[in-house]
């Protein structure tokens, strides 16, 4: 078995400091004070694997018979792959082996480009890969489309700030669990939409999304998220009314309290509901009514925290895919969570949109934090004019 393994190490910093990406604006995130976090969210899954494998090793491969199997990961130098598995040890494993097939263009962090990210793949390609397994969003996952089509499967740790394909994980720690069962030959392949948003646009409030094309990936419906949806039906809009008449009352009953409002359509129609002048794809904070932060990153929300440390947070899930956090909007940081507190958090869906959801999910690369919403249980989503659904919370 063959696994072409790489990291883009740039993925997701322009999360928290409210870019939505880091696609051709790297420089002004780092202005705004953004920091790696690809390299972790690809630690944690390949420590995770690590973990799992020498079980699996412990428990059949005592005798050194090729239960254990033969793996060989082909990766990139460095900082694009190389440094997460030598530092995991997965050469020291049972014929295991890390081999260096590519190496980036221009040395050091963070000279690595879409074009590696692509020529890698070529190389992955050229040696015979089975899988290709990624760091990145939705721009990486579209560059290795873009070279390995549905010839091989592929396979993505989710670091971006956009991760609407169908060929992420849910969280970082699902990968190891998803390989290992890959590697068991528990899994079959399926077809995975790759999909991606024009980032110029989307920073501009205007949601573009495309269908790239449709990957083979990996089929594990607990552990690895399907495509975001793409339509909503007219007839939602009313709806939509509904629940800002909900949230409106309750604003009115509390204005004493912040309101942080998340993104998407449906949060937008509380927003224009109000009168209020702000992003679709951002997040805003209102207080008294007036819009007192627009397009918020990281650390204004937790400036605002300060100054109103009451608020409620208001969220709505991606379509099919359940997230309410870890998805187009990282500056809603584990510290802005923990600032709110889970009981100030509202969840507001429309029931079509619902019911296509089993479960709402969390992955805000905070163990601590995530396991805070598993342990809480389960959500009451507001779906209509004081109507409300309860809905699990799962990983």
């Amino acid at each position: 078995m063959k696994i072409g393994f790489l990291i883009n190490p740039i993925a997701g910093m322009g999360g928290r400091v409210g870019l939505k990406g880091t696609d051709g604006v790297f420089h002004e995130a780092l202005d705004r004070g953004a920091v790696p976090i690809a390299h972790e969210r690809a630690k944690e899954a390949i420590d995770r694997y690590k973990k799992l494998i020498s079980i699996h090793i412990q428990n059949h491969c005592a005798d050194n018979t090729e239960a254990c199997g033969d793996i060989e990961w082909l990766t990139c130098a460095d900082n694009m792959g190389y440094h997460v598995l030598h530092a995991a040890g997965l050469d020291e494993l049972c014929k295991n082996s890390i081999k260096v097939v590519y190496e980036p263009q221009v040395q050091g962090f963070p000279k690595t480009s879409a074009e590696d990210t692509k020529m890698a793949c070529r190389q992955f390609l050229v040696d015979g890969v089975d899988l290709v397994l990624f760091c990145g969003g939705d721009g990486t996952a579209r560059d290795v489309y873009s070279v390995v089509h549905d010839n091989v499967l592929m396979f993505g740790i989710p670091s971006g700030v956009k991760m609407h394909s169908g060929v992420f994980a849910i969280h970082a720690g699902a990968v190891g669990d998803v390989l290992v069962e890959y590697l068991n030959g528990d899994l079959e392949a399926a077809d995975g939409e790759i999909l991606d948003l024009d980032e110029d646009r989307y920073r501009a409030g205007e949601w573009n999304i495309r269908l790239f094309g449709v990957a083979k990936t990996l089929h594990e419906p607990t552990r690895i998220q399907c495509g975001k949806q793409m339509v909503e039906t007219v007839s939602e809009d009313e709806i939509k009314e509904d629940i800002a008449d909900f949230i409106e009352e309750e604003m009115e009953e509390n204005q004493d309290l912040m309101y942080i409002l998340g993104s998407g359509s449906t949060v937008m129609a509380v927003e224009k509901h109000l009168g209020i002048d702000g992003t679709l794809l951002g997040i805003d904070a209102v207080y008294e009514h007036e819009l007192i932060g627009k397009d918020l990153n990281e650390n204004e929300l937790l400036d605002l925290l300060r100054e109103h440390p009451k608020a409620h947070l208001i969220l709505s899930p991606i379509g099919a895919q359940g997230f309410i956090l870890g998805r187009g909007n990282l500056q809603l940081s584990p510290n802005v969570i923990k600032q709110i507190g889970l009981d100030n958090i509202v969840v507001i869906s429309t029931p079509a949109k619902l019911a296509d959801i089993k479960v709402l999910r969390v992955d805000t690369n905070d163990r601590e934090v995530d396991n805070m919403f598993y342990d809480k249980g389960w959500f009451m989503v507001k779906v209509g004019y004081r109507q409300m659904k309860l809905k699990k919370i799962s990983v």
